[in-house]
């Protein structure tokens, strides 16, 4: 499985659907795998939901809760749900055309079990252009019409619609010059913390020149007019730093209640995504996070944090009183058990070198998640995690940036073969992949200057989601 797609919350659901080749542990034609969550935490698995057909495969896109019925296809006065994705022909692909990608729906009326699509699909038909996908649609209150976003190469277009039906192009935005390849794109509204002020956020989903190589998901801050974002093409912002978390894309529907922005994304980078050494299944998504937005003396930055739920998973948990460590001191120690846990430290910010937490195993190898004082930049280094070899330049370290603060906080979420690292209030995020060839067992707090002041430090051991 890869992309996140049709991210949508209805009478206490979330729906998570994905691109899914369930023949495979590699790339193939493409459906949307379902599954649901009361609470983003445990979830169970649907049937799949769409399969291809002869338009092509199913590719990313989003779902809708047409509240007004603006489409005519809800039933018994109940708002239908509507999913949106691109249409992939292969034979069209492989013949050199230009207009193998379309935008159809399909609709379910019974809370997303069954889904039926479009008789007339596709819905937005291809103009010329060879890459033309990626349908995030969303309802715009204030002008009562929807609004498409679609990755079109480089460039994010917009297109509007009164019934989800009939589209309309609107505009574009994109950076002069960029080659780069962009999927996956979101555009929402977003309230400043602490104010009356709304922003535009448009993500985007990049498949080259991330800070750290490969595939990594963006986002701009602007405005919306009705047609188009309007924003700074020069200020290209990174959701996560971390080299596996693709494609990240919002809830929709969320009620007004909840007052947060909750988003999921895919755990893996297109430069190795088909070759990790995992058997029988191939890739997972992130922990679910909430994204909020703030304005800081200089600048607008979104925070990312996991989402409030999952200290659910808490089984139990330990803290660490005030404390100087000097070198080293063991966190945990559980011989022969993975490591499942969430670790929270908060320290005083060392005066220079690094300050940094060690998982490791029996095997001697090890992976690092610190902070280096000397550069100003967290880090997660996996040069010695165990196997790298499928992919040369995966056994290697990779950094964040930060802007300068007195404290060092760091909230690590540990997982079999993946580390989730969560920065200063979520100003730095960085997710990864490991494959020891054992577990990892052992959590070791480790400094290379003198001393280190801890703050606070809380571990705690998680259950399984499933």
């Amino acid at each position: 499985m890869n992309d996140p797609n049709g991210l949508v919350y209805l009478d206490g659901e979330y729906h998570l659907f994905y691109q899914h080749f369930p023949d495979s542990t590699v790339w193939g034609p493409m459906h949307w795998g379902h599954a649901v969550s009361n609470d983003l935490v445990s979830w169970q698995h649907l049937p799949i939901a769409l399969y291809p057909d002869s338009l092509g495969y199913i590719f990313s896109g989003s779902a809708v809760v047409d509240h007004n019925n603006t489409s005519g296809l809800g039933r018994d006065g109940k708002p239908p749900l509507v999913a949106l994705f691109t249409h992939h022909d292969p034979i069209g692909e492989r013949s050199g055309s230009k207009t193998f990608q379309t935008q159809s729906i399909a609709y379910s009326n019974d809370e997303g079990r069954t889904w039926t699509k479009y008789a007339a699909n596709p819905v937005l038909q291809n103009p010329g252009k060879k890459d033309f996908r990626d349908p995030k649609v969303i309802w715009d209150e204030s002008r009562a019409q929807w609004v498409m976003t679609l990755a079109v190469y480089d460039r994010a277009e917009f297109y509007t619609s009164p019934n989800l039906i009939d589209w309309t192009y609107s505009g574009q935005f994109g950076i002069p010059g960029d080659d780069r390849l962009w999927e996956c794109p979101d555009l929402f509204p977003i309230q400043v913390q602490g104010s009356e002020e709304t922003k535009w956020i448009l993500i985007t989903s990049i498949q080259k020149g991330a800070p750290n190589g490969g595939t990594a998901t963006s986002y701009f801050i602007g405005t919306f007019d009705g047609n188009q974002f309007i924003g700074d093409v020069s200020d290209q912002r990174w959701l996560d730093y971390g080299t596996d978390d693709y494609a990240f894309v919002t809830w929709s529907n969320l009620p007004a209640s909840l007052d947060r922005r909750i988003g999921i994304g895919w755990m893996s980078n297109w430069d190795y995504a088909q070759v990790v050494p995992t058997n029988p299944w191939r890739s997972a998504m992130t922990l679910p996070r909430e994204l909020k937005l703030y304005k800081t003396p200089t600048r607008y930055e979104i925070r990312t944090t996991p989402a409030p739920n999952l200290s659910e998973l808490i089984l139990s948990s330990q803290k660490m009183q005030p404390t100087r460590i000097r070198n080293e001191v063991i966190l945990v120690d559980q011989p022969n058990r993975p490591l499942v846990h969430r670790i929270q430290l908060t320290l005083d910010r060392p005066e220079e070198g690094s300050v940094w937490v060690r998982l490791s195993n029996q095997s001697d190898e090890f992976l690092d998640v610190g902070f280096d004082q000397d550069k100003n930049e967290y880090y997660i280094d996996r040069t010695h995690a165990g196997a790298g070899d499928f992919y040369e330049g995966f056994a290697s370290k990779h950094t964040g940036e930060i802007e300068i603060r007195n404290l060092c906080e760091m909230d690590i979420w540990i997982d079999h073969s993946s580390v989730e690292l969560f920065a200063d209030e979520g100003r730095c995020v960085m997710t990864e992949l490991f494959f020891p060839s054992t577990p990892f067992d052992n959590v070791t707090l480790m400094a290379d200057r003198d001393s280190v002041f801890v703050i606070s430090n809380v571990i705690s051991e998680l259950r399984s989601i499933w």
